[in-house]
């Protein structure tokens, strides 16, 4: 029984049947028989594999009909480049992949892509989880539905890929491969776009290496909105260091030529360019679009003249390649072929369980051996610089600037980047002398832009450095969250954990900061990366402690391939004194390298009081320790309990250190609404009824003001005290 067969596939037969074809473009030697011919078929696969995800969407058995039709001649693009360059793929790159994998001996990108379309668990890049283009053999890490988010890491793999060239570092891709990321003309309006290339650019003008081949698909539309004529050349071929070219997507040997120029100049300049490649859409933007609500039937018509396939249809009938008869029985072949497939392809398993899915959202654990700690003599010349206070107590800032000392030194794939972070030492200090000790390659100055600060990271991290960047304030995050949630933390899910982009986040932050007000630079909300699955947030309060968590945070990333958060509290960085002036109470002394870190979730503990316990974390620990110290005055017996790990939380292992006692008071900085204290109190009446009696401090639901005002709307000790001794005696308000 023949395959069923798209309407559109009919017509297109028909119209070479009928000698309806345009006229023939020169190819001018550019593409001998066996390349056309091999093209071709990598257009035709991508075209056909479109169709069939409709008729499998019809019959209930596809779940994606985002396409590629229009767009073919990436196919080109893809021949021109190597099989370990790193691609960073479009949605509509379908021939891009198709044509990949013939460069890849025993892969079967039909059967794959259409494994991904049914959402099956046999699929080999996502396990069911997503219709994405990837794999691991083809170099292509995997993209869900990108506006433009994945243009930052493309650019943090370019710049990876100079980076390791000069380190000597033997990463994920070779030292001369180049980046390659495709977009649309629509993504090329988005910040997210603009502040990566903008990056690649900055980093071009001042030499610095940065093989990036940008490829925008320039269909004139997003969705519904027409890009204006003219604008993405204008808007694309004026940008400082970056080379311009264009092709005409449905002239298959104009694309192939100009991709191989674009290419080789990137491969070999080191610099960036775009290729800016003219194509068309058909069938809408996907298969719910109806796209005649909002073009007229003239424009349609125009762009399906302008099909890819019709002209590649008229070159190989041109060249004598085919006739019409048999150009039509292979083509019929090929969509039989891939109905078979298809056939098969749905009746692959799904995921049918939670834990199936979710498998995948914590990266596979790294066996390779870790490095070894620096040895004395080493240690001895890198603190040289601070030799007079290694054996005095030091604040938060000191102890941790002294743990990445220790960190980068033990391992020499540690990378930081971030505004202000090499020679100034980061605004508050805690990067001061290491880009004098370990040099400017691995302590780097980036422009002000949080999203490309983070793409770096995703890039480095991706091309096997441990990358740590830094956000110069907690708010500041917020315009680039994505990268984070979208990206950073999506990579293993939807690779079924074949590719990783392990990285501690270093992010200053939370509230109490005196002179400062607004949300800016005095925010207490982390709200964001609450619901972010498999990302860890660690915050500690204190000097030991900070040394310790940054050294859990490296360990999680080099050895669990995590993406983890460390927040650390600005108001804290410098505090000395815990009761009184001069007390030196917050002070500690540095723990040595060979410190065991603590179990991740395991919260410290002050004190072992049964009456009362109070749990907290950052600036409102400090304050339940000022607080712990009049209630134990009063003759209270009270524990306070850091959490230090907030994401995930450790419900069980928080209850552990809770010994005896069963009045419960929360602190917590943030705000009322979203704050951590609203999980922790759920799980703690959900997990434990009846066990508890709890109650919470948090700040008010106000962004902070100036000044003295800010300390209204905060917790505080003395409120700490209160509620505490209300709960002592009984008091139910």
């Amino acid at each position: 029984m023949a395959a069923a067969m798209h309407p559109w596939l009919v017509d297109f037969i028909q119209r070479i049947e009928q000698h309806q074809l345009p006229r023939a473009q020169a190819a001018g030697g550019i593409l001998n028989d066996a390349e056309l011919v091999e093209l071709f078929d990598s257009q035709l696969a991508s075209r056909l594999l479109d169709l069939q995800s409709r008729l499998m969407q019809a019959a209930g058995q596809s779940f994606y009909t985002i396409g590629s039709s229009g767009h073919e001649a990436n196919a080109a693009v893809a021949k021109a480049l190597r099989v370990n360059d790193p691609a960073f793929l479009h949605y509509r790159s379908g021939a891009f992949f198709v044509q990949r994998a013939k460069q890849k001996a025993g892969t079967t990108p039909l059967y794959d892509m259409l494994l991904s379309f049914a959402a099956s668990s046999a699929d080999p890049i996502s396990g069911g989880r997503h219709k994405v283009l990837g794999s691991l053999d083809l170099h292509v890490p995997p993209q869900t539905s990108t506006i433009a988010s994945h243009v930052p890491k493309a650019m943090g793999t370019a710049f990876a890929l100079g980076l390791s060239k000069r380190l000597q570092h033997q990463g994920t891709w070779p030292h001369d491969a180049i980046a390659v990321c495709s977009f649309g003309d629509a993504s090329a309006n988005h910040s997210t776009a603009l502040g990566a290339i903008n990056s690649a650019s900055w980093a071009a003008y001042q030499q610095i290496p940065m093989p990036l081949l940008l490829v925008c698909e320039d269909n004139g539309l997003g969705i519904s909105t027409h890009t204006p004529q003219g604008w993405i050349q204008q808007q694309l071929s004026q940008r400082p260091a970056l080379k311009y070219f264009f092709a005409d997507g449905s002239n298959l040997a104009e694309t192939y030529l100009v991709a191989q120029q674009a290419a080789d100049y990137v491969r070999h300049k080191r610099k960036p360019a775009v290729l800016h490649l003219r194509t068309i859409r058909l069938f809408g933007h996907a298969g719910a679009d109806a796209e005649v609500a909002y073009r007229s039937k003239q424009e349609i018509a125009r762009d399906a003249e302008r099909d890819p396939l019709l002209y590649s249809c008229a070159a190989l009938i041109s060249r004598d390649l085919f006739t019409t008869t048999t150009l039509v029985a292979h083509i019929r072949r090929q969509q039989q072929r891939i109905a078979r497939i298809a056939n098969h392809a749905a009746q692959q398993p799904k995921l049918t369980d939670a834990a199936q899915v979710m498998r995948s959202i914590v990266p596979p654990r790294n066996e390779a051996v870790q490095p070894a700690l620096p040895s004395e003599a080493q240690r001895q010349q890198l603190f040289n610089f601070d030799k007079h206070n290694l054996a005095k107590p030091q604040h938060l800032a000191k102890l941790l600037n002294w743990s990445l000392h220790d960190l980068m030194a033990q391992y020499g794939n540690i990378v930081m980047c971030g505004e202000d972070i090499a020679k100034k030492g980061g605004v508050y200090h805690v990067t001061q002398h290491l880009m004098e000790a370990f040099g400017p390659n691995r302590v780097l100055n980036t422009v002000l832009d949080e999203q490309s600060i983070l793409g770096l990271a995703i890039g480095m991290a991706q091309q096997g450095f441990i990358a740590m960047p830094e956000i110069q304030f907690l708010a500041y995050v917020h315009n680039a969250e994505d990268q984070i949630r979208g990206e950073a933390a999506t990579l293993s899910f939807f690779s079924d954990g074949q590719y990783t982009n392990p990285m501690v986040i270093r992010i200053a932050g939370l509230a109490y900061q005196k002179g400062f007000g607004g949300h800016f630079h005095n925010d207490n909300s982390f709200a964001v990366f609450r619901d972010i699955p498999g990302v860890i947030v660690l915050c500690p309060s204190n000097g030991h402690d900070g040394a310790l968590l940054m050294r859990q945070a490296v360990q999680l990333a080099a050895i669990e391939q995590r993406v983890v958060i460390m927040l650390e509290p600005i108001a804290l960085y410098m505090t000395r004194d815990l009761h009184q002036e001069g007390d030196g109470g917050w002070l500690n002394t540095y723990p040595e390298p060979t410190t065991p870190v603590p179990e991740l979730g395991v919260p410290a503990v002050h004190d072992d009081g049964e009456d009362l316990a109070i749990i907290s974390y950052g600036n409102g620990y400090y304050l339940s320790r000022q607080a712990h110290a009049k209630l134990t005055a009063a003759g209270h017996r009270v524990r306070v309990l850091d959490i230090r790990c907030l994401v995930p939380l450790h419900v069980d292992k928080i209850v552990a250190a809770l010994g005896n006692s069963k009045r419960i008071l929360i602190v917590d900085e943030c705000r009322r609404r979203g704050s951590l204290s609203e999980e922790l109190m759920t799980a703690l009446y959900e997990h434990y009824p009846q066990r508890f009696s709890v109650q919470r401090i948090t700040a008010e639901d106000s962004f902070i003001p100036l000044g003295k005002a800010a300390y209204t709307v905060l917790p505080s000790a003395d409120g700490i005290v209160t509620t505490a001794k209300a709960m002592l005696q009984g008091d139910p308000a």
